[in-house]
């Protein structure tokens, strides 16, 4: 009687792997940017390793017996490498240069009558080419429909001169000086939730409702210490330029007398106020830098407001105004001690500057 059959029935053939091999397979099926096709192998293989059958490992991995047979086969003759995924023999396929021009014509200087932009399917139908061709123009030619960018062009005609100016304090910063940038946050809003959140656990992210209670808004003056990363706040319920002038004499109270104070703030009228300017006028240690217009970006607190709005407001529940006031303080003190480090600018001024000039011509075009 064959070793394989006992009284009628087929007896599974074994199938051992070795330690080795089943930690490289546990790695693959933990895998988030492997192929499918590369995990599932290797889960054919570790089950089969289990004693469970080709056809439940078939049933299983919804797949046939024969490619069980096939890359069980693969594996007793290679092993795990034998699992990878190999070139196909004989010519690439080739899209002709009218296809792509067609395609690149198309995505460039039309747009479809049904939608804003193009997507995949879309320019398969215009262009009656497939998909996957769609594709393979698009990723070779570095083209994203689907994705836009917003820019805003200054039109100070004193940028360069400021970007220089401020520029400059970022990477070479004045001996026995305190720069600071400064700015007002905005209606930020106590927003409280309709119902209480569903908490994290091991099989279900944190949610919460969609919708919301609204108890009221605040603002924030924040002055942002570019040698050492720390936050001067002031929480406020005005923005004018009464309140503005108040933070301006916090801050010349909270920095060395015997220091230099360069303070960069953006356009705002209540920033250049006369009370505001004659107030700094009879303190010689302070030294204003204004941003150009339309360049919100070159203000070094901005991306401490980003990470405000991120790491406190986005998922914080406030029943009320102080509540929200409360949070506001206490995130600038665990700023302050935990998280606080120099700021850091890479570009020179004069990138910054052949960048936008790149950008003018290219609207003027």
């Amino acid at each position: 009687m064959s070793s394989g059959v006992k009284y009628g029935m087929r007896i599974p053939k074994t199938f051992m792997i070795t330690d080795k091999a089943a930690t490289i397979l546990n790695e693959w099926c933990r895998s988030t940017t492997f192929p499918h096709g590369q995990i599932m192998r290797a889960k054919i293989i570790l089950q089969l390793s289990e004693g469970v059958t080709p056809t439940e490992v078939a049933t299983a991995q919804r797949t046939s017996s024969k490619t069980v047979h096939r890359w069980r086969n693969r594996f007793e003759a290679e092993g795990v490498d034998g699992l990878l995924e190999r070139s196909r023999c004989g010519r690439p396929t080739v899209i002709d240069k009218s296809t792509v021009d067609k395609v690149l014509f198309l995505t460039t200087k039309r747009i479809p009558e049904e939608s804003t932009h193009w997507s995949i399917e879309l320019m398969s139908q215009y262009a009656e080419v497939t998909p996957w061709q769609v594709r393979q123009i698009w990723r070779a030619a570095d083209l994203k429909p689907h994705r836009l960018k917003t820019f805003k062009i200054s039109n100070d005609p004193e940028f360069a001169d400021k970007v220089v100016d401020i520029v400059g304090l970022y990477m070479n910063p004045p001996e026995n000086a305190v720069i600071l940038s400064v700015d007002e946050k905005t209606q930020i809003q106590a927003l409280d939730r309709t119902q209480p959140g569903l908490p994290l656990s091991s099989s279900r992210i944190g949610s919460r409702t969609h919708d919301y209670k609204r108890h009221g808004t605040t603002s924030l003056y924040a002055a942002f210490n570019i040698l050492t990363g720390k936050v001067i706040g002031k929480v406020s319920d005005r923005t004018n330029s009464k309140e503005f002038l108040s933070f301006l004499k916090l801050l010349d109270r909270r920095t060395h007398v015997d220091r230099e104070l360069h303070i960069i703030m953006d356009n705002l009228s209540a920033h250049k106020t006369q009370a505001v300017q004659e107030w700094a006028a009879s303190r010689p240690r302070i030294h204003f830098h204004n941003t150009p217009t339309s360049s919100s970006w070159l203000n070094a607190v901005e991306g401490w407001f980003s990470q405000l709005e991120r790491r406190a407001l986005y998922r914080g529940v406030f029943t009320s105004v102080p509540e929200l006031k409360s949070e506001l303080e206490r995130f600038i003190k665990a700023h302050n001690k935990l998280s606080a480090k120099p700021f850091q600018w890479t570009k020179p001024a004069s990138q910054i500057s052949a960048a936008v000039g790149r950008a003018n011509e290219s609207l003027q075009n």
